[in-house]
């Protein structure tokens, strides 16, 4: 289910920007979920503000669990939903092994599909001012995920997930490895290749050269 709703508003950061929006906020009621406009991220009013790395229509919503938030607060203090810059905070789904490709149909009529593992950067860290935060991330591999929007809808909190899920193993999990850590399982992503976004894709390609 989704547990939380996040949007943000830009604010000064210690970003190659100077600003960012990852200091995402819960709000009440329906937010509409379309394919963003440039600068925005798929959720109404939420912006972004280094365009050239992130949003786009294959990182239009940014998911993570609460049970992930959960498993970091011994070692990072209380986590409320939208700290990590997440859009939608969810409960009881496996982000980490959501599989690429899989579509999220959510409350009545919103479909999502995702897509890629969060990459975790600079800003994320400046945001939580930790030292060492992108290899702490990247080491703990619960990156969350990204979604391109199938079908725009609405999105509340307390909407139901439904999971429709592609004939493959292809995890979310296994391309963050894939990608940040072990180059050599690029192969493996090839059986998700049709969903992936293009940079990805032609890492998978280049691999099997």
């Amino acid at each position: 289910m989704i547990e939380s709703v996040n949007v943000g508003v830009e604010r000064a950061v210690l970003a190659k920007t100077g600003r960012s929006g990852i200091d995402k906020r819960p709000v009440p009621g329906a937010v509409s979920i379309a394919v963003p406009a440039a600068g925005c991220s798929g959720l109404a009013g939420d912006r972004i503000s280094d365009v050239d790395h992130h949003g786009g229509p294959d990182q239009a919503v940014y998911a993570y669990a609460r049970e992930d938030l959960d498993a970091w607060e011994p070692h990072l203090g209380p986590l409320r939903a939208g700290t990590f810059g997440e859009n939608l905070t969810t409960r009881d789904l496996d982000v980490t092994g959501a599989r690429i490709g899989e579509r999220w149909h959510v409350g009545q009529g919103l479909v999502l599909q995702v897509t890629v593992p969060r990459i975790p950067c600079r800003t994320f860290a400046a945001w939580l001012e930790r030292a060492g935060w992108v290899r702490e991330f990247t080491t703990a591999g619960v990156p969350g995920a990204y979604l391109r929007v199938v079908t725009p809808g609405t999105v509340v909190a307390g909407d139901a997930v439904v999971v429709e899920r592609p004939d493959h193993d292809v995890t979310i999990g296994l391309a963050f490895r894939a990608v940040m850590t072990a180059p050599e399982l690029l192969p493996e992503l090839l059986p998700a290749l049709d969903a992936l976004p293009d940079d990805v894709r032609d890492r998978v390609l280049r691999r099997l050269r």
